[in-house]
């Protein structure tokens, strides 16, 4: 017979983050750097509770999207940001829209569930950069 599991004495499990938040924290941390940061200096700035390993993989995947990029200083290598958070979430959009087999419907999917707020920006920013072309 199973006994009852009292999840008041289980060890307390730290809140698991996911990749894109955890990409957006460590731009955020190369972005506070006083200049290019070490994988240490991104690990201690995100409060040590990331495995060394872990930095250094974000860090990894986010050279390959081209948001971050690094130079050789001595045996390590240091990280500085190519872009922010806005930039990512940006990139993460277009590379769904340039999957998707229907663009056309993807893109008036999505515009039909904008909040007027963000509809009203995107008419604005859509204008602009109408004006800037034209």
């Amino acid at each position: 017979m199973a006994q009852d599991r009292d999840d008041a004495t289980d060890p307390p499990h730290a809140r698991r983050r996911g990749q894109g938040e955890l990409e957006a924290q460590v731009l955020s941390a190369l972005k506070a750097a006083p200049g290019p940061a070490t994988a240490g200096w991104v690990q201690q700035h995100l409060g040590g509770d990331l495995a060394y390993t872990t930095v250094m993989t974000i860090l990894s995947r986010l050279r390959a999207k081209q948001a971050v990029s690094r130079s050789r200083t001595g045996r390590a290598y240091t990280w500085s940001a190519a872009s922010g958070p806005a930039d990512l979430t940006a990139l993460k959009m277009r590379r769904i829209l340039d999957n998707e087999n229907d663009r056309d419907a993807a893109l008036a999917s999505f515009v039909s569930t904008l909040l007027p707020h963000d509809e009203e920006l995107l008419r604005a920013l859509l204008r602009a950069s109408d004006e800037q072309q034209g």
